[in-house]
């Protein structure tokens, strides 16, 4: 699988029920990771997109067991349709959702979103999209 079909796998998975800004926002983040100056993203993914998505922990859809039990929900078990490749190449040539920023983490707190995520500071809140809340990294961040 190349990186555009891998891309519009995961938009898919992690946001094909939040329309395009939702899609377009986990796009925008992913891509953040890839292209961050400093931090565990680019120690670890060294500006690889293969290696931001596969990265041990980071998204529920490239994990095949959650909670002990099969993941019904993965980027295998979920083709992409023309929606996610539009969007995947809308990323991978540059573009950004203004709303996200320098956004590197997302998730739906089935609630309100909380001020920081992750809970160890290292992100401050940016922007609400459907069910997701997005994150900017802090100082913090860039010490990790």
């Amino acid at each position: 699988m190349d990186n555009r079909e891998l891309l519009a796998r995961l938009i898919k998975c992690e946001a094909g029920g939040e329309g395009d800004n939702g899609m377009r926002g986990v796009a925008t983040v992913v891509m953040n990771r890839v292209r961050v100056p400093s931090g565990e993203y680019h120690r670890i993914g060294q500006g690889d997109l293969r290696k931001v998505i596969y990265q041990e922990g980071q998204f529920d859809c490239v994990r095949s067991v959650l909670g002990g039990v099969a993941n019904p929900q993965t980027i295998w078990a979920n083709p992409p349709e023309q929606i996610h490749y539009d969007i995947a190449d809308w990323a991978l040539a540059g573009n950004k959702l203004f709303t996200i920023g320098a956004s590197l983490w997302y998730f739906n707190p089935y609630g309100p979103c909380p001020y920081s995520f992750p809970y160890n500071g290292t992100g401050s809140f940016q922007v609400a999209i459907a069910k997701h809340c997005f994150y900017n990294p802090t100082a913090l961040y860039f010490e990790t």
